[in-house]
């Protein structure tokens, strides 16, 4: 039976998209809007994440336990991934894009007042995030991103 973790990551302050997608996957990563290099490989040894960068000086760092991605478009950066990582099980929908909490299943009739009508009469499964208490269901913003995953 294999037990290996699946790897953690930090996405650098040029990947915030593709940490809302590996979140949406199931991957636990960090991502900063801005963070000191230092402060960046600090945290990532300190946790045991690998930085995901498009920046080659901060790859190119003896003491920075990251990953070059050379691609630029979302759907090759996650292609990239799961070559090397081999990202092949993953818990979809299980974090949240904002704070990368686990989500929790909610009641509707908990949050009816706060969703919209059309969300209100269409959907009747929902999660949250413990944290931030964003709501998420499965409507178009969901469909979207599945099927940039599927593509990879």
């Amino acid at each position: 039976m294999n037990t290996k973790q699946p790897p953690t990551f930090i996405a650098d302050c040029h990947l915030g998209k593709l940490a809302k997608y590996l979140r949406i996957m199931g991957f636990d990563t960090l991502y900063f809007s801005s963070i000191d290099d230092n402060d960046l490989i600090a945290l990532a040894r300190a946790e045991s994440r690998t930085i995901l960068t498009r920046d080659r000086a901060l790859h190119e760092r003896k003491e920075s336990p990251s990953f070059y991605l050379q691609p630029i478009s979302n759907l090759a950066q996650l292609q990239a991934l799961q070559n090397h990582f081999h990202l092949k099980k993953y818990q979809l929908t299980s974090r949240c894009l904002i704070c990368n909490i686990t989500l929790k299943k909610i009641e509707k009739a908990e949050i009816e007042d706060k969703l919209p009508p059309k969300v209100k009469y269409y959907f009747s499964e929902f999660e949250t995030c413990p944290k931030c208490h964003r709501i998420y269901w499965h409507g178009d913003h969901y469909k979207r991103m599945m099927s940039i995953i599927h593509a990879i």
